[in-house]
């Protein structure tokens, strides 16, 4: 990989390292592993080392763009039809949603 790397690039190159074992572990294989780096992410952050969560972040973005591959999705298209206009609430660039409501 490049220094910088897109979206589309990532999900391209994650298909290609692990696109056969990712298939064969199937659609609850990955998620499970998914909700596992999302845990060691959770944990991490409450410990505070950086350099620990930099890479649990790493892991947790590697495993949803594993879980869009073998549900065939497109992230890069995903991304631009929900956000490429702003807020898919409010439909503003910089969020005018009330905060105690989810964008």
């Amino acid at each position: 990989m490049s220094e910088q790397i897109t979206l589309e690039e990532l999900q391209q190159s994650i298909r290609e390292m692990f696109g056969a074992k990712d298939a064969a572990r199937g659609i609850d294989g990955t998620f499970m592993w998914l909700m596992e780096e999302i845990g060691e992410l959770a944990s991490d952050l409450r410990s505070g080392n950086r350099e620990e969560v930099a890479l649990e972040f790493a892991d947790v973005l590697a495993w949803l763009v594993t879980l869009a591959n073998v549900a065939e999705v497109d992230l890069t298209d995903a991304v631009r039809r929900k956000y490429g206009s702003g807020c898919p609430r409010c439909a503003q660039f910089v969020c005018a949603c009330d905060t105690k409501r989810k964008p």
